[in-house]
């Protein structure tokens, strides 16, 4: 478990542009077909996932990636008694997840919440945030859910009431640690998880006649 914030604001500034950056994941799947989108997403995850393995058991590979990259690694991603996977890895494994089983629409909204209200709401938290809440903070609470709102509103094909439940869901859930024992698991992987599922759950229960179309960005 996380016990502080490792981070100070220009790091966790380059940390979040390289996560912005996945919303060229979303962005691109509107135009292009569900095949096509696994067939780029499977290999990439493959290739980060590989990475984050084996520093865990080869040495020149976790020389490399700690000197490369621990300057803007949380402290759960530098834990060296148990495997633990890094955000890119997280946030790729995400995108496979959401693609592979969940509408385009559905997909769009989630991952767009992880890659861009993710962002906003660490880097409120870092620089306005005054009323702490776990680990959390209550102004970066208010930063994610006003982005996702503008997110939800914005997809198109989406309907906005069942958008706006999603939003919340994703700001609760990005709001709270979520651990099995001593392993963390990753926001990048629980919001979009959490408010796809609800939103599909939503859609069959009462729009299920709108379900076919979520498959087709207009």
């Amino acid at each position: 478990m996380e016990k502080n914030d490792r981070l100070d604001l220009p790091y966790e500034i380059a940390r979040k542009a390289i996560h912005l950056s996945s919303l060229s994941i979303p962005l691109i799947y509107c135009h292009i077909s569900r095949d096509l989108a696994l067939t780029i997403l499977l290999p990439l995850f493959a290739g980060f996932f590989t990475v984050d393995l084996m520093k865990n058991f080869i040495s020149p590979v976790s020389k490399w990636y700690h000197d490369t990259f621990s300057s803007i690694l949380r402290e759960h991603e530098l834990e060296s008694r148990h495997i633990q996977f890094n955000g890119a890895t997280c946030i790729m494994m995400s995108a496979v997840f959401l693609v592979f089983f969940f509408p385009k629409v559905i997909a769009v909204a989630c991952f767009s919440m992880v890659a861009v209200s993710d962002t906003f709401a660490s880097i409120a938290g870092k620089t306005i945030g005054r009323h702490r809440f776990g680990k959390k903070s209550m102004e970066g609470s208010i930063a994610f859910l006003l982005s996702a709102i503008i997110i939800v509103l914005i997809v198109p094909g989406l309907d906005p009431r069942i958008g706006i439940v999603m939003a919340v869901a994703g700001t609760v859930t990005e709001a709270f640690v979520v651990s099995i024992g001593s392993y963390r698991i990753d926001d990048n992987l629980t919001i979009p998880a959490v408010s796809a599922s609800l939103g599909m759950l939503l859609y069959h229960l009462f729009l299920p006649g709108k379900i076919g179309l979520l498959d087709f960005c207009p």
